[in-house]
C-alpha cells in the first residue's frame, strides 16, 4: 500500500510522473475511480483543499464522502487503526487534512487505505505538487529558476523545498533566525537533493525568477500571533521587492493575510500568479489520486 505523507514518500521518478499527469487532460486518465469512494476526512475548515479535493475524485470517476473529526473521534470514539480499517472496506483511499501528522502515521499504520495528506503541521505535498506545476507553467523547468520564499520556514515551505529538490532544483530562504527550519528539517532536505540558503534581509532578494511567501500566523498558532507579527517585521513582500525583482513572479498558497506578509498591491498585481496556484491544486489532487489508486495492493 503506498501512502503520501510528504514529498519525500516519492521517488524523483514517481514525482515525475505525477507531474506528467497533472498536465495530462483529465479524459486521458481513464477514469480510475469509477463506481469507487475516496474518504475526505478534515480536521481543518478548508477552502482550496476541500473543493479541489471532491472535485478530483468526481472528475476521476469517483465518489467523495466529506467526514467532520467529531464524526470519526480519532483516539476518542476509536482508535486511528480501527478507523482506517473502518474506511477501507468501503473506500479506495483516504485524503485527511489534520492538525497532527502523527494522526497520519497512525491511520497508515495498518496499510488498511491508502493515505494522501492534504496537510498537516509537517507537510503540505498537494500543495507543493501545485507550485511545482505553477512554476513551470510560468517561468520554465524549475532546475532552471531562482526561487526565494520569504516568511516562516513551515509546512508548506518544507514541503515545497522537498519538491524543487526532487525535481532537480534549489532554493533559499528569506526568514528572521527564530523562524528557520530544524535541523531534523534541513537533513532530510539535504538528502533530497541541495543545500538551503539563508538570506537575512529581504532587501537582498534580487534578481530572482520565483517569490513565495505564506502567512505568519497559521490556523492553529492565533496565541502566539502578536509575538509573531513581531519577529517578522520587515519581511513583508511588498511592491519595492517586487520592483527591484521585476521578471519574479509571486506566489502564496493562500489564504493570505493581506496586509501583513503581502500587501495587496502584490497579491492583485501583474506579477501575482496565486490564482494559477489556486487552479492547480485540482490538477494535483487529481494526478496524486489517478497515480495512486494505481499502485499495487502489497
Amino acid at each position: 500500500m503506498r501512502h503520501l505523507l510528504d514529498i519525500d514518500d516519492l521517488t524523483a521518478a514517481e514525482l515525475g510522473e505525477i507531474m506528467r499527469l497533472a498536465e495530462e487532460p483529465v479524459d486521458a486518465l481513464g477514469a480510475p475511480l469509477t463506481g469507487r469512494g475516496v474518504a475526505c476526512y478534515f480536521e481543518k475548515p478548508s477552502a482550496r483543499t476541500r473543493n479541489s479535493t471532491e472535485m478530483a475524485v468526481v472528475q476521476l470517476g469517483g465518489h467523495p464522502v466529506y467526514i467532520t473529526r467529531d464524526e470519526l473521534g480519532i483516539g476518542r470514539r476509536e482508535s486511528a487503526d480501527d478507523v482506517a480499517r473502518t474506511l477501507g472496506c468501503y473506500h479506495s483511499a483516504l485524503c485527511a487534512r489534520v492538525y497532527s501528522h502523527e494522526v497520519l502515521e497512525q491511520l497508515t499504520a495498518s496499510n488498511a487505505i491508502a493515505v494522501v495528506n492534504l496537510l498537516s503541521d509537517d507537510a503540505h505535498p498537494l500543495q507543493a505538487i501545485a507550485d511545482l506545476l505553477t512554476m513551470k507553467s510560468e517561468r520554465g523547468p524549475i532546475d532552471e529558476l531562482t526561487i526565494v520564499y520569504v516568511g516562516d520556514c513551515n509546512n508548506v515551505a518544507r514541503s515545497l523545498a522537498l519538491a524543487v529538490a526532487g525535481v532537480g532544483g534549489s532554493m533559499a530562504f528569506a526568514a528572521p533566525s527564530g523562524y528557520r527550519f530544524s535541523e531534523h528539517d534541513l537533513d532530510r532536505i539535504r538528502l533530497a537533493g541541495f543545500e538551503p540558503r539563508y538570506i537575512d534581509r529581504i532587501d537582498d532578494v534580487e534578481n530572482v525568477d520565483v517569490i513565495y511567501t505564506d502567512t505568519w500566523v497559521s490556523m492553529g498558532q492565533e496565541d502566539g500571533r502578536e509575538q509573531r507579527l513581531k519577529g517578522f517585521e520587515g519581511f513583508q513582500v511588498d511592491e519595492r521587492l517586487m520592483a527591484r525583482n521585476a521578471g519574479a513572479v509571486f506566489m502564496h498558497c493562500l489564504p493570505a493575510h493581506r496586509g501583513e506578509e503581502v500587501s495587496d498591491a502584490v497579491l492583485d498585481g501583474e506579477q501575482s500568479r496565486i490564482w494559477v496556484q489556486a487552479t492547480n491544486r485540482l490538477h494535483a489532487a487529481r494526478a496524486v489520486l489517478a497515480w495512486i489508486v494505481s499502485q499495487p495492493a502489497a
